[in-house]
């Protein structure tokens, strides 16, 4: 409980930073309630003895506005850069927030200011890996909102990149169409 409530002020103050990098206000994404259900998810990789014949995940981002994520000090998270994989290292104690995982959400309500990342986990024979992923969303809560582009960013010269949305049709779209290496977000853009 301790520690999802120092991960809820650090979610709170990523988005405040988030919010004031785009412009209009400090406050944008979490009066959007981008903050709001906090889910934590601990991932358990057994030691893997042939890595190099054994499938690893698809490339994948996430349907929630925001993902971090602590690893251990084996490893083996990669994220897409232009066109190829590349490893993120992990780094003793560091969390990892994947802006490198900004997610498909946030794609979205900036307009393709801040990018969805793909990425993946390799199977590794370094020994068992634990992974503690904390992702802000309101896909399970009953809210009607629309998310999309947020007006201020929008002009002219920079129309709607993505229509509006409810969380839960574009989680249950998400879900439907697994990790099948390619992006939902393709199907909400205009």
């Amino acid at each position: 409980m301790e520690y999802s409530t120092h991960i809820t002020k650090l979610g709170c103050s990523l988005f405040g930073l988030l919010s004031e990098a785009l412009g209009p206000k400090k406050n944008h994404l979490t009066d959007r309630d981008c903050v709001k259900g906090l889910t934590v998810i601990c991932h358990y990789y057994l030691e893997c003895p042939q890595p190099e014949i054994t499938l690893e995940t698809s490339k994948h981002s996430y349907d929630d506005f925001l993902t971090i994520l602590l690893q251990d000090q084996i490893g083996g998270l990669q994220v897409l850069h232009q066109i190829e994989c590349v490893d993120v290292p992990s780094v003793h104690g560091a969390l990892v927030r994947l802006t490198y995982i900004l997610v498909s959400y946030i794609f979205s309500i900036s307009n393709d200011k801040y990018k969805s990342v793909e990425h993946r986990v390799l199977p590794n024979n370094a020994g068992p890996r634990v992974l503690v992923a904390c992702f802000f969303s309101t896909s399970y809560q009953l809210d009607s909102k629309l998310y999309g582009p947020m007006k201020e960013l929008l002009s002219e010269d920079n129309p709607p990149k993505c229509r509006e949305t409810m969380v839960r049709d574009y989680a249950s779209y998400f879900a439907s169409k697994g990790l099948n290496g390619t992006s939902a977000l393709s199907s909400f853009k205009i």
